[in-house]
């Protein structure tokens, strides 16, 4: 993971951003007092949601289950 220090980040910010947005590979911000992550918003997003997803109780089974379902059984199921 790229590593910069606050001062580097804020001379590059708007590249950062950038290259975040399309690589989306995290970037390291380091500063005296702690460090911080910046990633995508779409992989902010992504990360929520699975959050959310995981918090459902048998949620990770249902997905485990769907997973393990070969697609002929689940195109069956489509009235469409």
């Amino acid at each position: 993971m790229p590593t910069f220090t606050a001062t580097e980040a804020r001379a590059k910010l708007y590249r950062l951003i950038d290259e975040t947005a399309s690589s989306h590979e995290p970037i390291i911000i380091k500063s005296k007092r702690g460090s911080a992550v910046l990633i995508s918003e779409d992989d902010w997003r992504s990360i929520q949601e699975t959050l959310y997803l995981l918090s459902v109780p048998g949620m990770r089974e249902s997905i485990r289950k769907g997973l393990a379902t070969p697609i002929e059984e689940c195109t069956s199921e489509l009235d469409w």
